[in-house]
């Protein structure tokens, strides 16, 4: 059971965020899925730049989908709905969009800057900070809406022993704790901006992305490949060099950063 949205009225957030995009706010203390809520929204005919925001997640989703866990008030766990102008082909903009808004977000309220790990994962290291889950809503060929979420660890102090060295958090990287709704407010600001230019939000995806020059393994539902990541393409695939000459596409998959690369 979800309980009744608050819309969050703080007077500095408001501010924040008044010449945005993203102006109306429905905060949850708990939610199975904000990415599920929106949805539901989103086909009902809500306006873009909606968001919603979850203290705790009782089904939250990641990608492939598997299971997002999070601890009550430690998370950032954050969807927002986008109607974007733009075509099947480039939705993936939205993503890496909101991808380098987080990270710069971090940067500048955590102070220290995550890498991105391919497709959308904001990592440290190895670690993983946080996770992307985009989901189109399409009709007659085109992209009726797309509806972002995104994940941060913000605030934990340990992590369950199945995620030990696998994961870390904006309050373990910075020594301190963080302002979950400063955060909002810096990604929202910024996720507006990069929304305006996705090609350099593009280009700055690249640049943050650490998979690129490394030796990966990628899981497919048809097996499992190794080689070197060397590029991204026009439609955000990976580009994996098996062997000489040999490029192999990769659409979607799930990718192990390899110690080393040959």
């Amino acid at each position: 059971m979800t309980e009744a949205p608050a819309t969050w009225s703080v007077p500095d957030l408001g501010e924040r965020v008044a010449d945005t995009r993203f102006g109306h706010i429905r905060w949850f203390s708990t939610l199975d899925s904000t990415n599920r809520y929106l949805l539901e929204e989103a086909r009902g005919g809500a306006d873009a730049g909606l968001v919603v925001v979850a203290d705790h997640q009782e089904a939250g989703r990641g990608r492939l989908g598997r299971v997002w866990q999070s601890t009550p008030d430690a998370s950032l766990l954050v969807s927002v709905l986008v109607r974007p102008l733009t075509t099947v082909a480039r939705v993936h903009l939205v993503t890496v969009a909101a991808a380098v808004a987080m990270a710069e977000a971090v940067g500048r309220v955590a102070g220290f800057e995550p890498s991105i790990k391919w497709p959308n994962d904001l990592v440290v290291g190895d670690r993983k900070l946080a996770g992307v889950l985009a989901e189109a809503e399409l009709g007659g060929g085109e992209v009726r809406a797309v509806v972002v979420g995104i994940g941060v660890n913000v605030n934990w102090e340990q992590f369950p022993s199945e995620l030990g060295g696998l994961a870390t958090s904006c309050s373990l990287e910075s020594g301190r704790v963080v302002d979950r709704r400063e955060l909002l407010a810096e990604y929202l600001v910024r996720f507006d901006a990069t929304l305006d230019d996705v090609d350099a939000a593009a280009t700055s995806y690249r640049r943050r992305l650490a998979t690129l020059g490394r030796r990966v393994r990628v899981e497919l539902p048809s097996g499992t490949l190794e080689g070197v990541a060397v590029d991204v393409d026009y439609f955000g695939q990976l580009l994996v060099e098996t062997g000489p000459g040999c490029i192999e596409e990769i659409a979607a998959g799930d990718v192990v950063h390899l110690r080393t690369a040959h």
